[in-house]
């Protein structure tokens, strides 16, 4: 399914008929807040990460679906879940670089993957049974940077309530653009767009918009995520395409999605950043 499909049959007042919401924040005492650059992934080995696959579980080595490869992650595309940090981090810059491989799902949409930060809760506890409670980065073609809220429950049944605000813009399709100094916008069950999502584009694979910002097919495209405070802001090679403010939460572990394409993953690191 789609990047926008997936979300778009969420409830639109999601906030308000949400069943019993879980009051507890994150431990953001054991969140680290990095003081010099971190290597999340070492280009070796799987230190410091672990894998989730639905039906499969938790695992802390490579597998067939998540490899290392000349100093890269390759994910092959092979059901669906994501690899992850064991530490769970706030205040910091995210930087990570990914390039498509040949393997797709085989839906004729586009390819998909995304970041995840200030993961919480239980592994796979969203409804689809894949993700981890967070905010997403879109990846997916002509979509890399879209915002999307993964909400899911916590070990006593209860909401964990992921939460954000962005500031728009509407578009000539009716839909919501991010745009600095725009209307603030609460999430309401539907995913916010970067600032220059095509109107009316169609998720077919390998098509790209017209004012796309990341790299051609094969090639490495750089994202950069600044975590500061309750606010996220995102940048696709070098361009600030999005931000949340608001966040909830604003801390936790750092998720690298496997959503049934193959995609590679180098230079995954952080470094502080100013709040």
């Amino acid at each position: 399914m789609n990047a926008y499909a997936r979300y778009a049959l969420l409830p639109l007042f999601a906030w308000s008929v949400a069943p019993a919401i879980a009051a507890e924040t994150p431990a953001e005492s054991e969140a680290v807040t990095p003081t010099e650059v971190i290597r999340l992934f070492n280009g070796r080995d799987f230190t410091g990460l672990y894998t989730f696959l639905k039906g499969r579980g938790v695992a802390e080595e490579p597998d067939d679906v998540f490899r290392v490869e000349d100093g890269t992650v390759r994910v092959t595309g092979e059901g669906r879940g994501y690899i992850g940090t064991k530490q769970t981090y706030r205040d910091y810059h995210l930087s990570v670089e990914f390039k498509w491989g040949k393997r797709t799902d085989g839906s004729g949409y586009v390819r998909n993957a995304g970041v995840l930060v200030h993961a919480t809760g239980p592994d796979g506890s969203h409804g689809s049974g894949v993700w981890m409670p967070s905010l997403e980065i879109q990846l997916a073609q002509g979509c890399e940077g879209d915002l999307i809220v993964i909400r899911g429950k916590d070990a006593d049944g209860h909401t964990i309530p992921i939460d954000m605000t962005s500031e728009v813009r509407k578009a000539e399709d009716g839909k919501t653009r991010w745009q600095r100094g725009g209307e603030k916008v609460r999430y309401s069950g539907r995913q916010f767009w970067w600032s220059k999502h095509q109107p009316f584009f169609k998720e077919k694979l390998d098509t790209r918009g017209r004012d796309d910002v990341a790299s051609p097919l094969g090639e490495w495209t750089r994202v950069d995520i600044f975590c500061a405070g309750d606010r996220v802001t995102v940048k696709i090679n070098g361009t600030t395409v999005n931000e949340a403010i608001d966040v909830w939460p604003t801390c936790g572990r750092i998720l690298l999605q496997n959503e049934g394409n193959e995609i590679y993953y180098r230079n995954w690191q952080l470094r502080p950043v100013s709040r």
